[in-house]
C-alpha cells in the first residue's frame, strides 16, 4: 500500500520543482545579466544573480527527478526568505496593484520547509539508486 504522506510529498516536490525550473529558465532566457543588474539595483550582491537562477533551474530539475530533495529545498527556502524580506515585505502580503505581494513566496517557503524536513522518496531517483522498496523504508 502506498503511504499517503509520500503521495502528498511527491505532489509538493513535483510542483515546487516544476515552478522553480520555470522561474530559473525564464531568468536565463531573459538574459542573466538583467537578473544580475536587478539584484545590484536592489542592494543584493550581483553574483547572487547567477547563483539564484542556477539553484532555481538545476534545483527544479533535481526536485522533479528526486535527487537531493532536502538540500535543494533548503536552498529554495533560503531564496524565499531573501525574496520575502528584501523585495516583497514592503509591498505587503497581497501586493499593491502593480506588484504581487509575498503570498506566493510564503507558500513556496512552506513547501520548501516541509520538503527540507521530510524529504520525498516516492518515484525519486534516490529510491532507484539505493534500491529502496517503493512503499516502505526497507531495502528491497
Amino acid at each position: 500500500m502506498i503511504n499517503k504522506n509520500e503521495v502528498g510529498a511527491l505532489i509538493l516536490r513535483l510542483t515546487l520543482g516544476l515552478l522553480f525550473f520555470i522561474h530559473g529558465l525564464v531568468k536565463f532566457q531573459d538574459g542573466i545579466g538583467n537578473t544580475v543588474g536587478w539584484f545590484n539595483s536592489i542592494g543584493i550582491p550581483g553574483f547572487l544573480g547567477y547563483v539564484v537562477p542556477f539553484v532555481e533551474l538545476v534545483g527544479g530539475i533535481a526536485l522533479i527527478i528526486g535527487i537531493g530533495t532536502r538540500l535543494v529545498s533548503t536552498f529554495i527556502a533560503i531564496i524565499m526568505i531573501g525574496a520575502i524580506f528584501k523585495v516583497k515585505l514592503a509591498i505587503g502580503l497581497l501586493g499593491n496593484g502593480q506588484m504581487a505581494g509575498y503570498e506566493l513566496d510564503l507558500a513556496f517557503l512552506a513547501i520548501a520547509i516541509y520538503l527540507a524536513i521530510n524529504g520525498s522518496k516516492l518515484l525519486s531517483t534516490y529510491q532507484i539508486f539505493l534500491n529502496k522498496d517503493r512503499y516502505s523504508n526497507k531495502t528491497a
